[in-house]
């Protein structure tokens, strides 16, 4: 099997991870932080915003069972593109939404998608979504990984988490692991 590696960045890792870790053809799910300067940087640094980095989720995926298309649709539909450093309550540059490419073919599919969902007048507003390069990826701390599987009865999850995943759940429903 052939993987390939996609790297977005929308929101809250724990929001995202427990959406992707459900899509058929997705082999792994990784949460950490990309897009800043400092070195390996903990998740106190970055929820500070002074590191430059995002909250990203790392995927990596079979391309002949999911598309790259189809998890930019998955992403675009399920978090706000068009609010700038801001998803829900959490706010800064670290929750910002951002797609980070590991090719220029991912590159320009991100770009066709935007253009796509812009024309369409999917949102009321202008995606914002930044389109950069990929770079150091540094995994989170161990207590992050796999976090709404783990702690779905804390009331972050309850409350903000299993929303999302409802909508995903129904919107994506033929593209969810059995």
């Amino acid at each position: 099997m052939n993987t390939e590696l996609a790297t977005f960045g929308a929101g809250c890792f724990w929001c995202t991870e427990a959406i992707f870790q459900n899509l058929k053809g997705v082999t792994k799910v990784i949460s950490g932080y990309m897009g800043g300067d400092q070195s390996n940087p903990t998740y106190e640094q970055v929820c500070e915003g002074t590191t430059g980095h995002a909250e990203v989720i790392q995927i990596e995926f079979d391309p002949e069972v999911i598309s790259f298309e189809e998890l930019l649709l998955v992403f675009f539909k399920t978090h706000n593109p068009t609010t700038l450093n801001r998803q829900g309550n959490d706010v800064g540059t670290q929750y910002r939404s951002a797609i980070f490419y590991h090719s220029p073919e991912q590159k320009e599919k991100a770009q066709q998608m935007i253009n796509t969902l812009e024309k369409s007048l999917v949102f009321e507003n202008s995606i914002i979504t930044e389109i950069t390069p990929v770079s150091e990826f540094y995994n989170a701390e161990d207590y992050h990984q796999n976090y709404f599987n783990q702690n779905s009865s804390k009331s972050y999850c309850a409350f903000v988490i299993q929303p999302k995943l409802n909508k995903f759940e129904q919107e994506f429903k033929e593209k969810i692991k059995s």
